[in-house]
């Protein structure tokens, strides 16, 4: 079975800091089928990116931009931006993981 697990998992708010899925992505991967680990894997690179990180200006992935109702960042306890610009845009899983939790 294909992952993007790099052994280096600790949970960081919901996302984790080795891989980057989220804890939901990583706790159903078992049940998932091989397309839906793909896309999980597409939107942890640039194959999945919708845009460019606010922050960062790496390829970055929004849910919503990809047309679904919710996006993958609303499973992580909340972060602390208020020291970031505010740009209309998402942040990067990387990025987005580095701001302390609230």
């Amino acid at each position: 079975m294909k992952t993007p697990c790099v052994a280096a998992c600790k949970n960081n708010g919901g996302i984790c800091s080795g891989c980057k899925r989220t804890m939901n992505e990583i706790i159903g991967w078992k049940n998932l089928s091989d397309p839906e680990r793909q896309d999980i894997m597409d939107n942890l690179s640039e194959d999945g990116s919708t845009h460019s990180c606010s922050q960062c200006n790496q390829p970055a992935q929004c849910d919503i931009s990809a047309g679904k109702e919710t996006c993958w960042c609303f499973e992580l306890e909340k972060r602390d931006t208020s020291k970031i610009e505010k740009t209309g845009t998402c942040m990067c899983r990387n990025c987005l993981s580095e701001l302390p939790i609230l």
